[in-house]
């Protein structure tokens, strides 16, 4: 093994032990920093990657443990030994408990330390290829819904991934089939919680009466039919990320519950009078529009702008239908290999056909319509005729152009935009390309023919209810 691949970092408050280890596990070809202190150790984890981590269980300020407990949820795969003169069994297992890979008790031997450091770093080997795989399969087990390279989704991307690095609350918006879970999952996967559970709940699959007791879990005893304790799903989702689905349908008084665990950090179970305290960052997702819900009186407005610290609105397909293409091939490449079925293509005619497609129920719908085609067209080219009937028919529907002699050339560019709009694209960035000219350009025209949408008026303030004095102001 070439040990100067790796690097390692000793956290010790005795200067003369942290340089001797130092200059210890030198001598075996490994690179090797040095901290006297749990602050400074953080920095260094900060700056560099270390593959292994060993550190004194009593320091000044912050204790090994503390740096143990704080560096894992950002460094996963680094594994700390825990140096300490108190070999007790107790210190052993508080050890084990938050994540050590093992310990050595003080004076060292250094003979058994060299010997844990290279079995840590076998095992670190060992737990990054596991989440690798286990990254591949799960990218084998399912295509991905959130595949597309137009403008609208780069963005959702990119805002995803830039909140994953905090644990800011975030509130996905968009129509059913878009893929909201999937960008609460990418959330979860891009932050320091990766290693923990992602817990979802779908707000609107459970009764009023029921959905207390599954967010917050119910004690032995609660009510009939609870003969033992169950955890609630903000207890099982402790350390990683709650998805709250369909948040728009939360009852009232699940709305007050969420509220308060939200400001607080803390619930009780049903029945039970402990207080429990737990670690969950929250991603809500909803179909609905919840300023209007909040305008309407049907949700609560402070519990509105607690959940939308970052707001993200997945696009419908039909506003970025350049990236059908994209899609298609990816559910073809999935399906066959999941049916066993030879790779087939769509031939031109038909992916066009696709694309000029509104597609109401999204991407889910667009998955699978492509799978259906995978499993029952025998040729290795997916013709027109072998479309739905559905696709076929809005196809035939939609009306043409029709230019007729006399019309002035404003009045032939006004009816252009206009079924362009209509039955090509929704996206007036992409109609613009289509179209052949700027986006301004087409703004500009829109304005100049009267195809704007007209304003809304604004809703009055007295047309919003008064709040109640207890607040304040998958694929789906």
């Amino acid at each position: 093994m070439d040990n100067a691949r790796f690097r390692l970092l000793v956290v010790d408050d005795e200067r003369g032990l942290c340089a001797g280890v130092q200059e210890a596990l030198r001598r075996e070809g490994y690179l090797v920093d040095g901290a006297n202190d749990a602050r400074t150790a953080l920095e260094l984890l900060g700056a560099h990657s270390y593959q292994v981590v060993l550190t004194d269980v009593r320091m000044p300020e912050m204790s090994g443990l503390q740096l143990l407990q704080q560096a894992r949820q950002a460094h996963a795969d680094t594994q700390f030994i825990v140096m300490t003169a108190y070999g007790t069994v107790e210190n052993a297992v508080e050890a084990m408990k938050a994540g050590a890979y093992d310990y050595v008790t003080k004076p060292l031997d250094m003979q058994r330390l060299r010997l844990l450091v290279a079995k840590a770093l076998e095992f670190r080997n060992v737990v990054a290829e596991n989440n690798e795989l286990r990254q591949r399969l799960r990218k084998k087990a399912e295509p991905g819904l959130l595949i597309g390279e137009s403008e609208p989704m780069r963005r959702v991307l990119e805002t995803a991934q830039e909140v994953a690095r905090s644990d800011v609350t975030v509130l996905i918006e968009g129509e059913s089939g878009t893929g909201k879970e999937l960008v609460a999952r990418t959330i979860h996967q891009h932050s320091a919680r990766a290693g923990k559970p992602f817990i979802s709940v779908n707000c609107a699959a459970f009764a009023e009466q029921l959905l207390e007791g599954e967010l917050f879990g119910h004690v032995k005893g609660a009510f009939t039919g609870a003969v033992t304790t169950k955890p609630g799903r903000f207890q099982l989702a402790d350390g990683g990320t709650l998805f709250l689905d369909e948040i728009g349908d939360l009852p009232a008084k699940g709305q007050g519950d969420l509220l308060r665990v939200l400001e607080d950090g803390a619930f009780r179970m049903v029945g039970g009078t402990e207080l429990i305290r737990v670690d969950v960052r929250i991603v809500a997702a909803t179909n609905k529009r919840l300023q209007e819900a909040v305008t309407a009186g049907r949700f609560r407005e402070d519990l509105f702008y607690r959940l939308q610290v970052v707001p993200i609105v997945v696009p419908p397909l039909r506003e970025r239908a350049e990236d059908i293409p994209l899609l298609v091939e990816s559910f073809l490449d999935h399906f066959s290999s999941k049916h066993k079925r030879r790779r087939k293509k769509l031939s031109a005619e038909a992916m066009q056909l696709c694309r000029r497609f509104p597609w109401p129920g999204n991407v889910r719908q667009l998955r699978n319509v492509v799978e259906r085609l995978v499993v029952t067209c025998a040729g290795s080219t997916i013709e027109v005729r072998d479309l739905p009937d559905f696709l076929q028919e809005h196809d035939r529907q939609a009306p043409a152009c029709e230019i007729r002699p006399g019309m002035t050339l404003a009045e032939c560019e006004k009816l252009l935009i206009r079924q362009t709009l209509t039955h090509a694209t929704a996206n007036r960035e992409q109609a613009a390309r289509l179209l052949g000219i700027s986006r301004r350009a087409l703004q500009y025209k829109l304005k100049s023919y009267g195809l704007l949408p007209a304003k809304r008026e604004p809703v009055p303030p007295t047309s919003v209810p008064e709040l109640n004095g207890d607040g304040k102001g998958a694929v789906d």
